[in-house]
This record gives C-alpha cells, structure tokens and sequence, in this order.
C-alpha cells in the first residue's frame, strides 16, 4: 500500500509538521512536501541538492543557499512548507544535542506548537566528533528525549525514526577525508547506535519507527554513495510514517482496491470503531466489496493486503534480529580491537548533498 496525495493531505489537514535531521531526514521532508501537492515522485535533482532557495513551493527559512555552504558540522538548513491547510518545517541537524538544537527546542517552546515531529541524528554523530561516541551519543539522547516532551503539548506525536542501512563503501559529503578511516566500520555503529536510542526513545514514551529493518532487503534502492536512497524508498518511507500517524489518531487508511474485486464507494469518509487495532483503513465511502478473505481483520490475506507480507510474521523476525545486532556489534568490535582494515576505503567523489 502506497499513501496517495489526497489521502496524506487529509490526514494532516490543519496539522504542523516538523522534521528533525540529516540530509536522508531532508529528503523525506521533501517527498512529503511534494506528496501534499501532486503524485509525482522525487527526481534525482530533487535528492542531491541542499539548500535551493526554493523547492516546489517551499522556502529556505534559515542557511543554506543564504549562508557560505559548507559540508561541516556548522551547516545549517531550515525550510518550510506553508499553505492555507498545511505547515511543514524542517531543520538540517549536524548533532542531535548542541547549543543550536536548545535554539530549535526554544522555537517549540515560544512559537508553534507542533502536531507532529520526526527527528532523527546517528551518522555525524557517531562518525564526526568522537571515535568513542558511545557515552557522549547516550547522554545526548537523555538531554534530548527529556527537553522536547517538555517543549511541545502532551498530545504532540513524536516519532523517532531509526537511521537506515550504510553500506560498505561510503561516499558522501558528511565524510570528509579527515575522517574516511571511519567508512568501513560505520554501518556497524549505526546498527549500535539504532539499539540505544529505540530503547531510550521508548523509554522516554516516544513512537519509534524502525526503518533499519524495513530496508534490510531493500538495499538495491540505497544510492551508490552508500547512504543516500532513491525516490521509490524515499515514497516508501513516508507511506510508513504516515501509515504510523493514522494508527495513532485512530484514522484508517483507504487500502489498494483488490485486483480481482472490484470497489464500489459513494460520497463521505467513515472511520471505523476500532482504529486501535492497528489493521485499519480509511474507507472513501461505505460500501466494499472484496472477497472474504480481504476483508477479515483477522485473516492472513488481510494483514498481508493491509501491513505487507514482511509484517505479517513481524515477531519471529524480531527475536532473529535481537541475535543479528549482538552478532554485529561483536564484529564491529573485533575489527576495531584489531585494527584491520580490509574493506575497500572511500573514494573522494563526495555526494553533493550534506
């Protein structure tokens, strides 16, 4: 299932959007932007620029293309979508706690609230500023996941989004030649760095979405610098945060009509009794038909129509991961203890985003 255009601009109809992070976070700002207004998909273009003055319809607020650019910790890029019915905002981070995060939590306190804040910050965390970033990654997470709650309303969704699969080659603009020795062992402390903070960001009450795993199989859409992904994951990930955000307003997302059933609707919206169930959809109308199968909450055929066939036996997968994570994170140490270095080093064609 695919969140069409009129489907995402109802849902955050009146809603204000906020997104915190890095040049992957920016770019699922953009798809989400262009997703408000037209069902079209990102270009290119679209995925490897940062900073335009303006991108279809939206506007830089803040540094970018206004301030010396830069591939450094002290780039900044704060955008924003406005129309009559919608409000989306997002803010470039280089650390996910610093002076100029407090800035944006200030703006939380004292401007508008939010309605809903994706935020995520792992890759120059763990790779710009310390080769140790365990405990200082931890402590900023605390500082974090305690200040926002108290920056925003009660009722704000936060979703923290886990970072995505790193490949083992790196090529990106983040990883400048004075830290390219970091390249081959990154996807491991991404993989430690993920455990943490889903625990934490759990712990302090926040929604956690793990895109890690839903792109483990996916890595054919992951671009050549071994960070960035195409414009098909990058529709898929807002699919999954906006799927997420209906379930927690209890709102049910209009299904993809059965091929061999056809769908009759009239006029209206219904939403259904028992959206907690997490199996809903939004109906355009309130006639369906479709055969039994897909339309039994409780069938396997249902679940598979409505989460995805990866879903449907989501715990046995769970339990297999937990496994693969230690297993990761004893690698990782091992080649960091022994100082091996067989992997194929960066080359110096930096992708042009940040």
């Amino acid at each position: 299932m695919v969140v069409n255009h009129y489907q995402a601009k109802m849902l955050l109809n009146n809603k204000f959007v906020v997104i915190l992070g890095g040049s992957v976070q920016r770019s699922i700002y953009k798809d989400l932007v262009l997703l408000l207004q037209k069902e079209k998909y990102l270009s290119n273009s679209h995925l490897k620029t940062k900073g335009e003055l303006s991108f279809e319809q939206d506007c830089l607020v803040e540094g970018g293309r206004l301030w010396p650019m830069t591939n450094g910790t002290e780039y900044r890029e704060v955008r924003q979508f406005r129309t009559d019915h919608h409000l989306v905002r997002f803010y470039f981070l280089t650390r996910l706690y610093s002076p100029y995060m407090e800035s944006v939590l200030q703006d939380f306190r004292h401007g508008l609230k939010p309605d809903v804040i994706l935020i995520n910050s792992c890759i120059w965390d763990v790779s710009r500023y310390n080769r140790c970033w365990v405990t200082e990654y931890r402590e900023n997470l605390h500082k974090v996941f305690e200040q926002i709650h108290s920056a925003v309303n009660p009722n704000c969704l936060i979703l923290w989004n886990m970072a995505m699969p790193v490949g083992k080659k790196i090529i990106g603009g983040f990883l400048v030649p004075e830290i390219a020795h970091v390249g081959p062992t990154l996807r491991y402390d991404v993989i430690e760095a993920n455990f943490y903070s889903a625990k934490l960001a759990n712990a302090y009450g926040l929604d956690v979405l793990d895109l890690h795993f839903q792109f483990r199989l996916y890595l054919e859409h992951r671009m050549g610098d071994g960070v960035h992904w195409d414009a098909l994951a990058h529709r898929r990930i807002t699919t999954l945060v906006l799927q997420h955000v209906a379930q927690a307003w209890g709102v049910r997302l209009h299904a993809p009509r059965p091929a061999s059933a056809p769908c009759h609707t009239d006029e209206g919206t219904r939403y259904s009794d028992n959206a907690h169930r997490g199996e809903s959809q939004m109906y355009f109308g309130h006639v369906m038909e479709c055969h039994p199968d897909q339309c039994n909450p409780n069938s396997t055929a249902y679940k598979e129509q409505i989460f995805g066939k990866q879903q449907v036996n989501l715990q046995g997968i769970l339990s297999q991961l937990d496994s693969k994570i230690t297993s990761a994170i004893n690698r990782r140490e091992q080649h960091r203890d022994s100082g091996e270095q067989h992997w194929p080093q960066p080359s110096n064609n930096h992708y042009p985003g940040a």
